[in-house]
Protein backbone atom coordinates (compact mmCIF):
# COMPACT_ATOMS: atom_id res chain seq x y z
CA UNK A 1 0.00 0.00 0.00
CA UNK A 2 1.28 3.54 -1.06
CA UNK A 3 0.50 6.18 1.51
CA UNK A 4 0.53 10.10 0.04
CA UNK A 5 -0.11 12.76 2.70
CA UNK A 6 -2.91 15.31 1.78
CA UNK A 7 -3.50 17.65 4.40
CA UNK A 8 -4.39 16.25 7.10
CA UNK A 9 -5.12 12.82 5.59
CA UNK A 10 -3.02 9.62 3.95
CA UNK A 11 -4.36 8.89 1.26
CA UNK A 12 -3.69 4.66 0.14
CA UNK A 13 -3.37 2.98 -2.29
CA UNK A 14 -3.25 -0.72 -2.82
CA UNK A 15 0.52 -1.84 -4.60
CA UNK A 16 1.73 -5.13 -5.51
CA UNK A 17 4.72 -5.45 -3.02
CA UNK A 18 3.45 -7.00 -0.60
CA UNK A 19 6.03 -8.05 1.93
CA UNK A 20 5.18 -12.15 3.45
CA UNK A 21 6.56 -11.53 7.21
CA UNK A 22 6.44 -9.53 9.81
CA UNK A 23 7.56 -5.79 10.35
CA UNK A 24 7.98 -4.40 14.15
CA UNK A 25 7.92 -0.34 14.55
CA UNK A 26 8.75 0.86 17.38
CA UNK A 27 8.54 4.39 18.57
CA UNK A 28 7.35 6.04 22.00
CA UNK A 29 5.21 8.58 19.69
CA UNK A 30 2.14 7.10 19.23
CA UNK A 31 0.89 8.75 15.98
CA UNK A 32 4.17 8.05 14.21
CA UNK A 33 3.11 3.83 15.50
CA UNK A 34 -0.04 4.55 13.87
CA UNK A 35 1.05 6.31 10.77
CA UNK A 36 3.67 3.35 10.44
CA UNK A 37 1.09 0.88 11.00
CA UNK A 38 -1.36 2.09 8.48
CA UNK A 39 1.13 2.21 5.82
CA UNK A 40 2.98 -0.52 6.40
CA UNK A 41 -0.34 -3.06 7.03
CA UNK A 42 -0.67 -4.64 3.48
CA UNK A 43 2.48 -4.32 3.04
CA UNK A 44 3.42 -7.09 5.46
CA UNK A 45 1.03 -10.01 6.77
CA UNK A 46 1.90 -8.81 10.63
CA UNK A 47 2.56 -5.30 11.54
CA UNK A 48 3.79 -5.52 15.08
CA UNK A 49 4.33 -2.32 16.94
CA UNK A 50 5.51 -1.03 20.72
CA UNK A 51 6.07 2.39 22.17
CA UNK A 52 7.98 0.98 25.06
CA UNK A 53 11.68 -0.38 23.79
CA UNK A 54 11.52 -2.70 26.44
CA UNK A 55 9.10 -5.25 24.65
CA UNK A 56 11.99 -5.75 21.64
CA UNK A 57 13.16 -8.66 23.49
CA UNK A 58 9.71 -10.26 23.81
CA UNK A 59 8.96 -9.90 20.87
CA UNK A 60 11.55 -11.62 19.30
CA UNK A 61 11.34 -14.69 21.75
CA UNK A 62 8.17 -15.22 20.62
CA UNK A 63 8.10 -14.24 16.51
CA UNK A 64 10.20 -14.32 13.45
CA UNK A 65 10.53 -10.81 12.74
CA UNK A 66 11.97 -9.82 9.28
CA UNK A 67 12.51 -5.74 9.67
CA UNK A 68 12.40 -3.58 12.50
CA UNK A 69 12.15 0.38 12.23
CA UNK A 70 13.61 1.84 15.31
CA UNK A 71 13.54 5.09 16.87
CA UNK A 72 16.86 6.84 17.98
CA UNK A 73 15.04 8.29 21.03
CA UNK A 74 12.70 7.22 23.87
CA UNK A 75 13.38 9.49 27.16
CA UNK A 76 11.52 13.24 27.11
CA UNK A 77 14.16 15.46 26.55
CA UNK A 78 16.78 13.64 25.29
CA UNK A 79 18.35 13.49 21.98
CA UNK A 80 21.43 11.42 21.93
CA UNK A 81 20.81 8.45 20.24
CA UNK A 82 21.85 6.24 22.49
CA UNK A 83 18.62 4.77 23.52
CA UNK A 84 18.08 3.84 19.71
CA UNK A 85 21.85 2.77 19.39
CA UNK A 86 21.58 0.43 22.29
CA UNK A 87 18.61 -1.69 21.44
CA UNK A 88 19.82 -2.04 17.88
CA UNK A 89 23.43 -3.57 19.73
CA UNK A 90 20.87 -5.90 21.35
CA UNK A 91 18.55 -6.35 18.38
CA UNK A 92 21.51 -7.72 16.28
CA UNK A 93 23.12 -10.20 19.32
CA UNK A 94 19.81 -11.76 20.03
CA UNK A 95 19.12 -11.88 15.97
CA UNK A 96 22.36 -10.89 13.80
CA UNK A 97 21.33 -9.82 10.24
CA UNK A 98 18.08 -8.35 10.80
CA UNK A 99 17.55 -5.49 8.81
CA UNK A 100 17.05 -2.17 11.10
CA UNK A 101 16.08 1.06 9.90
CA UNK A 102 16.18 3.80 12.29
CA UNK A 103 13.96 6.69 12.80
CA UNK A 104 15.93 10.38 13.54
CA UNK A 105 14.87 13.73 13.59
CA UNK A 106 16.21 15.97 10.84
CA UNK A 107 19.58 17.71 11.26
CA UNK A 108 20.55 14.82 13.33
CA UNK A 109 23.66 14.06 10.88
CA UNK A 110 25.98 12.54 13.24
CA UNK A 111 23.06 10.23 14.72
CA UNK A 112 22.55 8.47 11.71
CA UNK A 113 26.28 8.15 10.72
CA UNK A 114 26.44 6.23 13.85
CA UNK A 115 23.45 3.92 13.18
CA UNK A 116 25.25 3.41 9.79
CA UNK A 117 28.64 2.67 11.58
CA UNK A 118 26.69 0.42 14.32
CA UNK A 119 25.16 -1.49 11.63
CA UNK A 120 21.82 -0.13 10.84
CA UNK A 121 20.72 -1.25 7.57
CA UNK A 122 19.29 2.20 6.95
CA UNK A 123 17.99 5.45 8.22
CA UNK A 124 15.29 7.69 7.77
CA UNK A 125 14.42 11.24 8.97
CA UNK A 126 11.52 12.71 10.62
CA UNK A 127 8.99 13.42 9.38
CA UNK A 128 9.75 10.96 6.48
CA UNK A 129 8.55 10.85 2.68
CA UNK A 130 6.08 7.46 2.60
CA UNK A 131 7.60 6.34 -0.74
CA UNK A 132 11.02 6.77 0.29
CA UNK A 133 10.32 4.76 3.29
CA UNK A 134 9.07 2.17 0.97
CA UNK A 135 11.74 2.02 -0.89
CA UNK A 136 14.31 1.55 1.89
CA UNK A 137 12.32 -1.32 3.25
CA UNK A 138 12.22 -2.81 0.10
CA UNK A 139 16.23 -2.49 -0.46
CA UNK A 140 16.97 -3.42 3.07
CA UNK A 141 15.05 -6.43 2.73
CA UNK A 142 15.95 -7.69 -0.46
CA UNK A 143 19.66 -7.01 0.62
CA UNK A 144 19.24 -9.32 3.73
CA UNK A 145 17.41 -12.18 1.64
CA UNK A 146 20.42 -11.74 -0.79
CA UNK A 147 23.22 -11.93 2.05
CA UNK A 148 22.30 -15.95 3.41
CA UNK A 149 25.08 -15.32 5.93
CA UNK A 150 23.57 -12.60 7.96
CA UNK A 151 20.12 -14.26 7.98
CA UNK A 152 20.47 -14.91 11.70
CA UNK A 153 21.93 -17.50 14.50
CA UNK A 154 22.27 -20.93 13.13
CA UNK A 155 21.58 -20.34 9.68
CA UNK A 156 25.10 -19.18 9.04
CA UNK A 157 26.90 -22.46 7.35
CA UNK A 158 29.71 -21.06 5.51
CA UNK A 159 32.98 -20.55 6.60
CA UNK A 160 33.85 -16.98 8.46
CA UNK A 161 35.65 -15.05 5.81
CA UNK A 162 38.97 -14.15 6.81
CA UNK A 163 39.32 -10.52 8.64
CA UNK A 164 41.44 -7.35 6.70
CA UNK A 165 44.50 -6.84 7.88
CA UNK A 166 44.82 -3.95 10.11
CA UNK A 167 45.67 -0.44 9.13
CA UNK A 168 48.36 0.06 11.31
CA UNK A 169 50.91 2.59 10.17
CA UNK A 170 54.83 2.44 8.80
CA UNK A 171 56.27 4.64 11.09
CA UNK A 172 58.93 3.40 13.19
CA UNK A 173 57.23 3.17 17.04
CA UNK A 174 54.47 1.21 15.23
CA UNK A 175 56.98 -1.13 13.14
CA UNK A 176 58.42 -2.13 16.14
CA UNK A 177 54.44 -2.18 18.13
CA UNK A 178 53.58 -4.65 15.24
CA UNK A 179 56.84 -6.92 16.07
CA UNK A 180 55.72 -7.43 19.19
CA UNK A 181 51.73 -8.19 18.16
CA UNK A 182 53.12 -10.69 15.88
CA UNK A 183 55.22 -12.96 18.73
CA UNK A 184 52.13 -12.46 21.24
CA UNK A 185 49.29 -13.24 18.62
CA UNK A 186 50.68 -17.07 18.39
CA UNK A 187 50.25 -17.84 21.94
CA UNK A 188 47.69 -17.64 24.50
CA UNK A 189 49.29 -15.21 26.78
CA UNK A 190 46.48 -12.14 28.42
CA UNK A 191 47.54 -8.89 26.67
CA UNK A 192 46.73 -5.61 27.88
CA UNK A 193 46.34 -2.98 25.41
CA UNK A 194 46.32 0.79 26.80
CA UNK A 195 46.59 4.09 24.92
CA UNK A 196 43.91 7.32 24.71
CA UNK A 197 40.87 7.11 23.37
CA UNK A 198 40.47 6.66 19.62
CA UNK A 199 44.27 5.23 19.01
CA UNK A 200 42.65 2.12 17.75
CA UNK A 201 43.14 -0.27 20.67
CA UNK A 202 40.01 -2.67 19.30
CA UNK A 203 41.62 -2.58 15.94
CA UNK A 204 44.61 -3.73 17.81
CA UNK A 205 42.93 -6.41 19.44
CA UNK A 206 41.30 -7.77 16.26
CA UNK A 207 44.51 -8.10 14.74
CA UNK A 208 46.32 -10.32 17.56
CA UNK A 209 42.68 -12.48 17.25
CA UNK A 210 43.12 -12.24 13.29
CA UNK A 211 46.84 -13.55 13.17
CA UNK A 212 46.23 -16.03 16.41
CA UNK A 213 45.11 -19.81 16.00
CA UNK A 214 41.62 -18.96 17.38
CA UNK A 215 41.34 -16.73 14.02
CA UNK A 216 38.89 -19.50 12.64
CA UNK A 217 36.07 -18.02 14.82
CA UNK A 218 34.44 -14.97 15.85
CA UNK A 219 36.05 -12.65 18.40
CA UNK A 220 33.65 -11.77 21.24
CA UNK A 221 33.33 -7.91 21.93
CA UNK A 222 32.08 -6.52 25.61
CA UNK A 223 32.38 -2.96 27.00
CA UNK A 224 32.71 -3.46 30.53
CA UNK A 225 31.84 0.24 30.75
CA UNK A 226 28.28 -0.34 29.75
CA UNK A 227 27.90 -3.58 31.55
CA UNK A 228 25.35 -2.84 34.65
CA UNK A 229 25.94 -4.34 38.33
CA UNK A 230 22.57 -5.89 37.51
CA UNK A 231 23.30 -7.04 34.26
CA UNK A 232 26.80 -8.29 34.72
CA UNK A 233 26.47 -11.89 35.42
CA UNK A 234 24.06 -12.70 33.28
CA UNK A 235 25.80 -10.61 30.04
CA UNK A 236 29.02 -12.20 30.92
CA UNK A 237 27.99 -15.66 32.50
CA UNK A 238 24.57 -16.36 30.89
CA UNK A 239 21.14 -17.51 32.54
CA UNK A 240 18.69 -20.08 32.89
CA UNK A 241 14.95 -19.61 32.12
CA UNK A 242 13.21 -18.18 34.86
CA UNK A 243 16.47 -16.99 36.39
CA UNK A 244 14.89 -13.46 36.59
CA UNK A 245 11.48 -11.85 35.46
CA UNK A 246 12.07 -11.41 31.50
CA UNK A 247 14.49 -14.41 31.19
CA UNK A 248 12.16 -16.37 28.99
CA UNK A 249 15.00 -18.63 27.66
CA UNK A 250 17.52 -19.93 28.81
CA UNK A 251 20.89 -17.59 27.00
CA UNK A 252 24.75 -18.31 27.22
CA UNK A 253 26.88 -15.20 28.12
CA UNK A 254 29.79 -14.01 26.34
CA UNK A 255 32.39 -16.33 28.04
CA UNK A 256 30.23 -19.01 26.71
CA UNK A 257 29.90 -17.61 23.48
CA UNK A 258 33.69 -17.14 23.37
CA UNK A 259 34.98 -20.75 24.30
CA UNK A 260 38.05 -21.42 21.82
CA UNK A 261 38.11 -17.88 20.68
CA UNK A 262 38.84 -14.71 21.92
CA UNK A 263 37.26 -12.59 24.43
CA UNK A 264 38.22 -8.85 24.50
CA UNK A 265 37.23 -6.79 28.01
CA UNK A 266 37.38 -2.46 26.73
CA UNK A 267 37.25 -0.24 28.81
CA UNK A 268 37.95 -2.59 31.59
CA UNK A 269 39.30 0.48 34.10
CA UNK A 270 35.71 1.52 34.22
CA UNK A 271 34.75 -1.89 35.68
CA UNK A 272 33.34 -1.40 39.69
CA UNK A 273 35.42 -3.12 42.02
CA UNK A 274 32.22 -5.43 43.72
CA UNK A 275 32.64 -7.00 40.10
CA UNK A 276 36.48 -7.07 39.77
CA UNK A 277 35.95 -9.94 41.95
CA UNK A 278 33.26 -12.21 40.17
CA UNK A 279 35.56 -11.61 37.10
CA UNK A 280 38.74 -12.36 38.46
CA UNK A 281 37.31 -15.72 40.00
CA UNK A 282 36.16 -16.41 36.55
CA UNK A 283 39.97 -16.22 35.04
CA UNK A 284 41.05 -18.11 37.57
CA UNK A 285 39.19 -20.95 37.49
CA UNK A 286 38.34 -20.95 33.49
CA UNK A 287 34.58 -22.13 34.11
CA UNK A 288 31.58 -19.95 34.83
CA UNK A 289 28.06 -20.87 36.54
CA UNK A 290 24.88 -18.88 34.34
CA UNK A 291 22.55 -17.27 36.87
CA UNK A 292 20.00 -19.16 38.37
CA UNK A 293 22.38 -22.58 38.35
CA UNK A 294 24.69 -24.39 40.15
CA UNK A 295 26.30 -26.01 37.11
CA UNK A 296 29.90 -25.48 36.29
CA UNK A 297 30.60 -24.77 32.71
CA UNK A 298 34.08 -24.77 31.52
CA UNK A 299 35.26 -22.09 29.35
CA UNK A 300 38.55 -21.62 26.75
CA UNK A 301 39.33 -18.20 26.03
CA UNK A 302 42.06 -15.95 25.21
CA UNK A 303 41.65 -13.06 26.64
CA UNK A 304 42.49 -9.08 25.57
CA UNK A 305 41.76 -6.21 27.79
CA UNK A 306 41.45 -2.68 26.60
CA UNK A 307 41.58 0.47 29.11
CA UNK A 308 42.55 3.99 28.58
CA UNK A 309 43.14 4.45 32.43
CA UNK A 310 46.57 3.99 34.07
CA UNK A 311 45.88 1.04 36.32
CA UNK A 312 48.95 1.23 38.19
CA UNK A 313 47.44 4.33 39.79
CA UNK A 314 44.30 2.47 40.00
CA UNK A 315 45.65 0.07 41.75
CA UNK A 316 47.63 2.15 44.20
CA UNK A 317 44.30 3.77 45.14
CA UNK A 318 42.51 0.63 45.79
CA UNK A 319 39.93 1.40 42.84
CA UNK A 320 41.47 -1.63 41.15
CA UNK A 321 42.13 -5.14 42.44
CA UNK A 322 45.79 -5.96 41.68
CA UNK A 323 45.34 -9.47 41.75
CA UNK A 324 42.81 -8.72 38.75
CA UNK A 325 45.39 -6.23 37.33
CA UNK A 326 48.22 -9.19 37.08
CA UNK A 327 45.84 -11.32 35.81
CA UNK A 328 44.89 -9.35 32.76
CA UNK A 329 48.52 -7.88 32.42
CA UNK A 330 50.90 -10.74 31.09
CA UNK A 331 51.70 -8.41 28.21
CA UNK A 332 51.16 -4.92 28.38
CA UNK A 333 50.93 -3.38 24.73
CA UNK A 334 50.88 0.81 24.70
CA UNK A 335 49.49 2.68 21.41
CA UNK A 336 51.30 5.79 21.07
CA UNK A 337 48.64 8.64 19.90
CA UNK A 338 48.01 9.96 15.85
CA UNK A 339 50.49 13.23 17.22
CA UNK A 340 53.66 11.35 18.09
CA UNK A 341 53.29 9.28 14.34
CA UNK A 342 52.58 12.16 12.24
CA UNK A 343 53.91 10.46 9.26
CA UNK A 344 50.93 7.64 9.58
CA UNK A 345 48.47 10.40 9.69
CA UNK A 346 48.67 10.24 5.37
CA UNK A 347 47.97 6.34 5.24
CA UNK A 348 44.85 6.97 7.17
CA UNK A 349 43.57 9.68 5.41
CA UNK A 350 43.71 7.77 1.88
CA UNK A 351 42.68 4.48 3.99
CA UNK A 352 39.48 6.24 4.87
CA UNK A 353 38.96 8.41 2.26
CA UNK A 354 38.60 5.19 -0.10
CA UNK A 355 36.06 3.57 1.93
CA UNK A 356 33.70 6.14 2.68
CA UNK A 357 34.05 7.20 -1.13
CA UNK A 358 33.05 3.32 -1.62
CA UNK A 359 30.09 3.34 1.05
CA UNK A 360 28.31 6.61 0.16
CA UNK A 361 28.95 5.96 -2.99
CA UNK A 362 30.93 9.27 -4.04
CA UNK A 363 33.01 8.14 -7.52
CA UNK A 364 35.05 10.99 -7.95
CA UNK A 365 35.19 12.42 -4.91
CA UNK A 366 38.85 13.99 -4.20
CA UNK A 367 40.59 15.43 -1.72
CA UNK A 368 42.01 19.14 -2.34
CA UNK A 369 45.65 19.84 -1.86
CA UNK A 370 44.73 23.15 1.25
CA UNK A 371 42.58 20.27 2.74
CA UNK A 372 45.22 17.46 3.00
CA UNK A 373 47.84 19.77 4.03
CA UNK A 374 44.79 21.04 7.15
CA UNK A 375 44.21 17.17 8.10
CA UNK A 376 47.58 16.23 8.33
CA UNK A 377 48.68 20.11 10.29
CA UNK A 378 46.04 18.86 12.84
CA UNK A 379 47.43 17.37 16.51
CA UNK A 380 44.15 14.94 16.47
CA UNK A 381 43.52 14.99 20.34
CA UNK A 382 40.73 12.26 19.49
CA UNK A 383 43.14 9.85 17.60
CA UNK A 384 42.56 7.46 14.86
CA UNK A 385 38.61 7.89 15.65
CA UNK A 386 38.42 11.53 15.42
CA UNK A 387 40.48 11.79 12.19
CA UNK A 388 38.15 8.78 10.83
CA UNK A 389 34.78 10.45 11.93
CA UNK A 390 36.04 13.96 10.23
CA UNK A 391 37.05 12.03 7.20
CA UNK A 392 33.43 10.61 6.93
CA UNK A 393 31.59 13.70 7.70
CA UNK A 394 33.33 15.09 4.87
CA UNK A 395 32.50 13.02 2.17
CA UNK A 396 28.81 13.23 3.39
CA UNK A 397 28.42 16.58 3.26
CA UNK A 398 31.23 17.99 0.44
CA UNK A 399 29.44 19.65 -2.20
CA UNK A 400 30.49 18.43 -5.78
CA UNK A 401 33.40 16.04 -6.30
CA UNK A 402 35.91 17.72 -4.31
CA UNK A 403 36.20 17.54 -0.12
CA UNK A 404 37.49 21.28 0.82
CA UNK A 405 39.44 22.73 3.93
CA UNK A 406 35.86 24.36 4.59
CA UNK A 407 33.94 20.82 4.78
CA UNK A 408 36.52 19.52 7.55
CA UNK A 409 35.25 20.10 10.57
CA UNK A 410 38.12 20.43 13.00
CA UNK A 411 39.80 23.35 14.89
CA UNK A 412 43.66 23.85 15.00
CA UNK A 413 45.07 24.48 18.35
CA UNK A 414 41.88 23.11 20.37
CA UNK A 415 41.97 19.84 22.07
CA UNK A 416 38.87 18.34 21.22
CA UNK A 417 37.86 15.16 22.09
CA UNK A 418 36.28 12.95 19.05
CA UNK A 419 32.90 12.38 21.40
CA UNK A 420 32.40 16.30 21.06
CA UNK A 421 29.16 16.84 19.19
CA UNK A 422 29.65 19.23 16.49
CA UNK A 423 26.92 22.44 15.83
CA UNK A 424 24.70 21.04 14.66
CA UNK A 425 23.60 24.56 12.97
CA UNK A 426 26.41 24.17 10.86
CA UNK A 427 25.92 20.63 9.64
CA UNK A 428 22.46 21.16 8.49
CA UNK A 429 23.13 24.26 7.14
CA UNK A 430 26.02 22.57 4.62
CA UNK A 431 23.81 19.89 3.98
CA UNK A 432 20.99 22.11 2.95
CA UNK A 433 23.57 24.16 0.93
CA UNK A 434 24.66 20.73 -0.37
CA UNK A 435 21.17 19.54 -1.29
CA UNK A 436 20.43 22.94 -3.37
CA UNK A 437 23.22 22.99 -5.37
CA UNK A 438 22.95 19.04 -6.49
CA UNK A 439 19.38 19.89 -7.58
CA UNK A 440 20.07 22.78 -9.43
CA UNK A 441 18.36 25.28 -7.36
CA UNK A 442 15.58 23.28 -8.00
CA UNK A 443 13.98 23.20 -3.98
CA UNK A 444 11.56 21.10 -4.66
CA UNK A 445 14.01 18.42 -5.50
CA UNK A 446 16.13 19.44 -2.82
CA UNK A 447 13.36 19.35 -0.25
CA UNK A 448 12.38 15.54 -1.38
CA UNK A 449 16.46 14.93 -0.99
CA UNK A 450 16.56 15.90 2.46
CA UNK A 451 12.82 14.37 3.49
CA UNK A 452 11.28 17.26 4.57
CA UNK A 453 8.30 19.59 3.14
CA UNK A 454 9.00 22.40 1.04
CA UNK A 455 7.59 24.66 3.41
CA UNK A 456 10.38 23.37 6.20
CA UNK A 457 12.65 23.73 3.79
CA UNK A 458 11.71 27.68 3.19
CA UNK A 459 11.65 28.42 6.96
CA UNK A 460 14.95 26.85 6.74
CA UNK A 461 16.30 28.99 4.58
CA UNK A 462 15.06 32.15 6.23
CA UNK A 463 16.74 30.81 8.93
CA UNK A 464 20.08 30.58 7.59
CA UNK A 465 19.40 33.40 5.26
CA UNK A 466 20.74 31.55 2.35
Amino acid sequence: MLAKYSGSEYLYEKTDRMQAGTVLIVDDNKSVLTSLELLLEDEFERVETASNPNRILSVLDTMPVDLVILDMNFSAGVNTGNEGLFWLRRIQEIVPGLPVIMLTAYGDVELAVKALKSGAADFVLKPWDNDVLLDKIHTALQAAREEPNKQGIGKNTAPRPAEPAMIIGHSPVMMKLIKVVTKVAKTDANVLITGENGTGKEMLAREIHRLSLRSRREMINVDMGAVSESLFESELFGHEKGAFTDARESRPGKFEAASGSTLFLDEIGNLPVALQAKLLAVLQNREITRLGSNRKIPVDIRLIAATNRNLPEMVARSSFREDLFYRINTIQIEIPPLRSRREDIPLFIDYFLKKYIALYKRTGLTLHPQAAAKLEAYDWPGNIRELQHTIEKAVILAEKNMIRAGDLFIRPGKAVSFTEVPNLSDVERQAIEAAITQNDGNLTAAAEQLGVSRQTLYNKLKRFNL
